[in-house]
Formats: C-alpha cells, sequence, structure tokens
C-alpha cells in the first residue's frame, strides 16, 4: 500500500518557530495547484500500481485552499492511481479557517480527517509563536469540526517554549483532553536557524529551555495523555485505541508514497525524490532531485525510524531485510543499552521505553551502520 501527500506551502502568517518551506504569496495558489495537476500526471507511475491507502495535505496552511480546490486535486490523483481502498484522507487546517460551512465543504470533498493546528490553549504562548489564532478559536474550531460530522481529529501541541511550561502546559493539555481528540501530535519546540525565534537566539534575546526542563515538560506530556488513555505510540504521537495516524505510519515503516508541491518528498522504495523548494521553479516544471539509498542507508533509516515508535525493531524483520550479519552486530551493540534500561528486549523486539524517547538520538546513532 502506499500514500500520497500534496504540499500547500502557502502561509498568510509566518509562525514564530517554521522552518518549512512556504510563501505569504497567496497570489500564487492557482499556479502551483495547476502544477501540482501537471506532476501527478508526470508522475502517474511512481507508485508502481499499488494501491492508495492514504492521502495527506499538509503545509504550509492547507486549510487556505478552497474545498474545490482541495477536491480537484483528489479527482485528480483519483483518475491516475488506484484509490479505491483509501483508508484515511487527512487536511492540515488552522483553526481560525475552520467555519461551518467550508467544513461541510471539505466532507463533500472527501476529507474524513482533520489535523488542526492548535499548538496551545494559552493566549500569550500563541501570541509569542505568532500563531494567528486564539485559544477560545482553537476551542471552537473542534466544537465546529464535530458538529459538521469529523469523527476522527488530531491536534497539535508544542512544548518546550520558553516561560510556557508548568501551568501553561498543564492547562493546555486538560483543555485538549476534554476535547475527546482521537489523536494528539505533541512537538517539541526546535530552535532553527533563519526563523523568528532562531533570530532573536542569535541577537541573545532568545534562549530555548534547558536539558532538565525539556525532560520535565515531555514525561508531563506522556505522563497526562496516557493517563487519559491515549496510547504513546511514537515520540511526538499519541491516540486513542484504534485510532493511530496510518499516513504517518507509512513514512516510519518504509512504505512508498509521492509528494508533490513546492519541496514535498517521495520515496519508491529504493530512491528519494525531493521537488524544488521554490515556488518559481516548481511552476517551472524543474526536475526533482533524488538519492539512491544504499543498504547502509536503508538499514540505518530503519533503525532511526522503528526505534522511536513503540514496536521498536522487529528482529525477525531486520535479519530478513538486511541480512543474519546486521541483526547480530545490532543485539551486540544494544547489549549495553539493554544493560543501562535505556533499551528493552522482549520478544525478538528491541524498543526504546517512551519514557527514554526524547534522548533516543544516542542510542540510535550509536546502533547506526558506519563507513
Amino acid at each position: 500500500m502506499a500514500g500520497l501527500y500534496f504540499h500547500i506551502p502557502f502561509c498568510k502568517r509566518v509562525c514564530a518557530y517554521c522552518d518549512f518551506f512556504k510563501s505569504a504569496d497567496l497570489r500564487r495558489m492557482d499556479d502551483v495547484l495547476k502544477a501540482m495537476h501537471d506532476e501527478l500526471e508526470h508522475q502517474r507511475g511512481y507508485l508502481g500500481g499499488e494501491a492508495v491507502r492514504t492521502r495527506y495535505f499538509g503545509g504550509g496552511t492547507p486549510s487556505l485552499c478552497t474545498p474545490q480546490q482541495i477536491g480537484g486535486l483528489l479527482a485528480r490523483a483519483a483518475d491516475l492511481f488506484d484509490c479505491t481502498a483509501v483508508e484515511e484522507t487527512t487536511l492540515e487546517a488552522n483553526p481560525d479557517d475552520l467555519d461551518g460551512a467550508y467544513l461541510d465543504a471539505l466532507r463533500r470533498a472527501g476529507i474524513d480527517r482533520l489535523s488542526i493546528g492548535i499548538q496551545s490553549l494559552d493566549d500569550a504562548c500563541l501570541r509569542s509563536m505568532n500563531r494567528r489564532h486564539t485559544a477560545a478559536q482553537a476551542v471552537d474550531a473542534v466544537k465546529r469540526a464535530r458538529a459538521a460530522g469529523f469523527g476522527n481529529l488530531t491536534v497539535d501541541l508544542i512544548f518546550g517554549v520558553p516561560g510556557f511550561g508548568g501551568d501553561s502546559l498543564q492547562r493546555s493539555l486538560d483543555a485538549i483532553i476534554a476535547l475527546e481528540p482521537e489523536h494528539v501530535s505533541a512537538y517539541h519546540l526546535t530552535v532553527e536557524p533563519g526563523t523568528a525565534f532562531g533570530r532573536r537566539a542569535a541577537r541573545g534575546d532568545f534562549a530555548p529551555v534547558d536539558e532538565e526542563t525539556s525532560r520535565a515538560e515531555f514525561l508531563t506530556v506522556h505522563r497526562v495523555l496516557t493517563q487519559a488513555g491515549y496510547e504513546h505510540y511514537e515520540v511526538s504521537n499519541f491516540a486513542l485505541p484504534g485510532r493511530r495516524a496510518r499516513h504517518n505510519a507509512a513514512y516510519w515503516h518504509g512504505e512508498k508514497y509521492l509528494g508533490t508541491g513546492p519541496a514535498a518528498h517521495s520515496y519508491d522504495g529504493r530512491e528519494r525524490h525531493w521537488n524544488a523548494a521554490s515556488i518559481e521553479r516548481y511552476i517551472a516544471g524543474r526536475p526533482p532531485e533524488h538519492e539512491v539509498l544504499s543498504d547502509r542507508d536503508r538499514y540505518n533509516e530503519y533503525l532511526m525510524t522503528r526505534l522511536r515508535t513503540a514496536e521498536g525493531i522487529d528482529l525477525g524483520e531486520l535479519e530478513c531485510r538486511f541480512g543474519a550479519a546486521s541483526a547480530e552486530r545490532t543485539l551486540r551493540e544494544a547489549e549495553r543499552f539493554v544493560a543501562a534500561g535505556t533499551l528493552v528486549a522482549m520478544e525478538k523486539r528491541l524498543a526504546i521505553p517512551a519514557e527514554q524517547w526524547l534522548v533516543s538520538d544516542a542510542v540510535i546513532g550509536a546502533l547506526f551502520e558506519s563507513e
């Protein structure tokens, strides 16, 4: 099974933390969407005939598109790919875009899951991140989505924001739980160069939280959401039983996916492809760049993605994919981490306990196969 990803790079306002490719020039929307239709046609053989299981509109802010534009992309994709067995079609949305008429039209267009960018339910925190909605608008958006018939909602939360841990984070978590979304994605703030936060940090007037605070807030998010019945199934993702994100799981499990739109990435099982991170170059039809993954690349990526999930590494699958020697080396290298409690061995699996995921990179890096 395979996935389709549609990257809508436009934003009305640039958030202080965002380093994704985006543009505030909404005048180019129609040109980009036309180029995406053309790209779907050009890449119609990319998935090798595999049935599409998931479709995802990310950004940017996909909810700046009209339902007709969203429906047009879905219809074009259905003409070119086998979409008869689609299980999930998600659209990322800003809360203040979601009025009742828009939500009704999105459902008719084929969207059955919304990813609502709440980020915080503290207005001061939202202002610090330069978000364009308020906490009240976020709550109202979830309620309107329910009223419109959406039975599968995920919301985003950002923690690790300086000055907004403690009571502020707890209030946001309590309010999110009260909204009863099926899924929560909780991301630690990263301060990237080129973002507003990054520029402030370079001037010395903004500092990320320290490691102790990061760990404390991560454990707070883990504790509060798991006690509320959410399964912490991947480092940044929590779901009620049976409500894991299917599209994201395709990335973590090495399934094929085709990404369309500026800066979108694709994977065909052996090679990665990525489009130009430029509106002009994308519209002009610049071919994607690509990278052929070596066996070592695929092995390291397998470790990196699997060890960030609750299931961890299946040692039998590891041996089947990469050979007995790789599986044996992994077990040898893992012994010291099992002894330290940062890895758990269980029924032919190796997994990092969820409480340790925030520092999982050290374990994963040590297990990587080097040149």
